[in-house]
């Protein structure tokens, strides 16, 4: 126990008579990126609410350091640092002020508070913004401050929820790349929806749908449920199906619309150069031909069994 950041358990919560999360069981050992995923109603937002201490679970336990949340909520507290999908600022004080602020509700040594909130403004690269109201921030300086709440207690994990929502490209760019740095000296739990986001950010994948953990693995791992295994072909003149099916590797092949195909192909094979070659020997003249990604909602419906519609 006393090896692990994070340790789940059983863990189980009911509301009324419907089971949200049934059976969760995960550990954390070490630092790095995990992703948390799951689809709206998937379970993943109560999981995180309980780990956080927000909410009671019905069944199951987890422990922090090695602090049970249940029963020593307030030392496993001290070893947790959490940014809402909402940052929870406070737009009309300086962000010096409100890392202060949120040092004093973490319980810290008032003569810790200074050097902490010095070292997580410029973690988060926003100490030439110290004076500042927060409400003159732009939204990715925002976000920055409410990151650098997350960790001014120097927990020795932290969660993000949906830490890029609402901001533009650059400052995505720019908060994932300071996750990762984050994660070079915490355990970092990412709840996203967003695929490139985690396969950008994450080392590690814990899926959650329909209440249970449907996939836990390496990002390698979850990369062979996001490859390609379809390649969408048009063709200005139309083939026989029996010769696109005679393709070695291709697996079954669907007419879209007119002398438009989907080709499912064995993902262990490059089918795209044996079109390319049978389509000049033939002169189908070949339009358009891509790979054909799976979506999240297909990865979710595939690893949970229910049929995609």
């Amino acid at each position: 126990m006393e090896d692990s950041i994070v340790k789940v358990e059983h863990l189980s919560h009911r509301y009324h008579i419907q089971w949200a999360i049934q059976d969760i069981n995960f550990e954390i050992k070490e630092k790095g990126v995990l992703g948390l995923l799951g689809s709206n109603g998937a379970g993943k937002s109560t999981t995180m609410n309980i780990i956080c201490g927000v909410l009671n679970q019905t069944e199951g336990e987890v422990y922090l350091n090695g602090y049970n949340l249940r029963t020593n909520p307030v030392e496993a507290k001290r070893h947790i640092g959490f940014l809402p999908q909402k940052p929870p600022l406070y737009p009309d004080i300086t962000v010096e002020e409100y890392l202060t602020y949120c040092a004093h509700l973490r319980l810290m040594p008032t003569r810790e508070i200074p050097t902490a909130v010095e070292r997580a403004m410029k973690r988060c690269d926003i100490t030439h913004f110290r004076e500042r109201i927060i409400n003159n921030l732009s939204g990715g300086y925002q976000r920055r401050v409410g990151i650098a709440q997350a960790i001014v207690h120097n927990p020795s994990f932290v969660i993000f929820d949906e830490p890029t929502n609402g901001l533009d490209p650059n400052q995505i760019v720019e908060i994932r790349h300071l996750i990762k740095e984050i994660a070079a000296d915490h355990a970092v739990l990412l709840s996203t929806h967003i695929l490139p986001e985690v396969q950008a950010t994450c080392n590690n994948i814990k899926m959650i749908e329909q209440g249970k953990l449907v996939f836990s693995g390496s990002i390698d791992e979850f990369n062979n449920y996001v490859a390609p295994s379809s390649l969408l072909v048009k063709l200005d003149i139309t083939p026989p199906l029996e010769a696109l099916k005679a393709i070695d590797g291709v697996l079954q092949v669907e007419e879209i619309k007119p002398r438009n195909y989907r080709l499912q192909f064995d993902a262990s094979k490059d089918i795209s150069e044996h079109v390319v070659q049978l389509s000049v020997a033939n002169n189908w003249q070949l339009a358009e031909i891509q790979l054909e990604r799976l979506s999240l909602d297909a990865i979710f419906a595939q690893l949970s069994g229910k049929k995609v519609q």
